[in-house]
């Protein structure tokens, strides 16, 4: 779950790290009178799920509270990948020497939280790692005995050579870790740490992404969610328990297992075609999902085929086709649809999608070819 910049402050804030005062607006006259109060230059920030905000025209330096007003007026309503603005961060601009970058990831293979810091901040981390991964130290992190002092000046020091600095930045790493771990964080970043004129280390920008796993023992942190600025279908589906994620591609694929979806998704690229989703329906044999799934699918428009690719164990194939025929008589299909079902009760639910109209094939390759080539004639 991704909470906004103004949130992630506030955690971040409680944990004792220095974060300038900054204000929730949703109207232009709110933006300026926040910046009135702190009688100072401000930036007006959008708060958006989404990477690339400064690109977008989405973060604004403001030096008069009417030049808020201006900016906030701007932002507001305007669309960054597709999600509508309808609130801005007004926060006090801060005067940048240098900037930093320190963050947290859940590292997988070591199967711990894992520090990444570099002296080149301000830009995507990403961009650093490829270019110059040498300016990029990693220190995993023992969640039996967190972050050591020795690793967190150790740390501090490959940020800067001041020793005043180096313990600074070393707190604020200790301080960022104990928020990482209470609020269940898969990833926490301050992105730029910046050292100001005067020598002082404040956090400019902070991002955390929360752990969906972490939810039910956080109800404080699941009451952050802001569903107005999470796409709607992936909203739509996780309201109909389904695991669902957006894509780019023009396959609509509907599978049943996390390890399945991703093979069909490869498989797909593999024949030469694009994914449009991730859609996960297995842990059940339930038809309501199958209904769900479909009207998730069919609610894009960048869709021009439908697969699905069943292996039924706990989810039985015969479900699955009692719910493919109850969506599409409900809601009849305006692009094709390719079956693949193999695995539990398969030869009833053969039956019962023969008796429908529908082919099927138990072959996984012949059902993805055939939808690439459908989606590709659909454009």
């Amino acid at each position: 779950m991704n909470i906004h910049e103004y949130q992630a402050k506030e955690i971040l804030r409680g944990y004792g790290v220095p974060i300038p005062p900054g204000e929730i607006a949703t109207t232009p006259a709110e933006a300026e009178a926040i910046a009135t109060k702190y009688g100072t230059a401000v930036m007006v920030k959008a708060q958006v799920h989404a990477g690339g905000r400064g690109k977008a025209g989405g973060v604004k330096f403001c030096k008069t509270p009417a030049d808020a007003k201006e900016k906030a007026t701007a932002i507001l309503g305007m669309k960054i990948k597709d999600l509508t603005v309808e609130k801005v961060l007004v926060t006090i601009a801060a005067d940048i020497g240098s900037e930093a970058y320190v963050g947290i990831i859940v590292d997988r293979a070591t199967k711990k939280p894992v520090f990444m810091v570099s002296a080149a901040g301000g830009i995507d981390i990403e961009e650093v790692a490829a270019k110059t991964p040498e300016k990029i130290l990693y220190v995993p992190v023992d969640v039996r005995y967190g972050l050591p002092t020795y690793d967190a000046m150790r740390m501090g020091f490959f940020l800067y050579e001041d020793v005043k600095l180096a313990r600074a930045a070393a707190k604020i790493m200790q301080q960022l870790y104990a928020a990482f771990m209470a609020a269940g964080c898969s990833l926490a970043e301050i992105n730029p740490l910046v050292v100001t004129p005067t020598g002082e280390l404040i956090a400019v920008d902070g991002k955390m992404v929360i752990d969906d796993n972490e939810l039910d023992r956080k109800p404080e942190i699941a009451a952050l969610r802001d569903e107005s600025s999470e796409e709607p279908s992936e909203v739509d589906a996780r309201n109909a328990n389904l695991t669902f994620i957006k894509l780019d591609g023009n396959v609509g694929c509907v599978v049943n297992g996390a390890g399945l979806a991703m093979a069909t998704m490869d498989l797909v690229k593999y024949y030469g075609g694009e994914p449009a989703n991730f859609l996960d329906i297995g842990g059940s044999s339930n038809p309501e999902k199958v209904v769900n799934a479909l009207r998730i699918i069919t609610a894009d428009p960048n869709v021009k085929a439908i697969l699905f690719n069943i292996f039924g164990g706990i989810t039985r194939t015969d479900d699955v086709a009692n719910g493919i025929v109850t969506a599409t008589k409900a809601n009849p299909l305006k692009v094709p649809i390719v079956i693949r079902l193999t695995g539990t009760n398969e030869e009833i639910a053969m039956k019962i999608l023969t008796e429908n109209g529908f082919s099927a094939s138990s072959d996984m390759d012949t059902a993805v070819k055939s939808a690439v080539e459908l989606a590709k004639g659909g454009k």
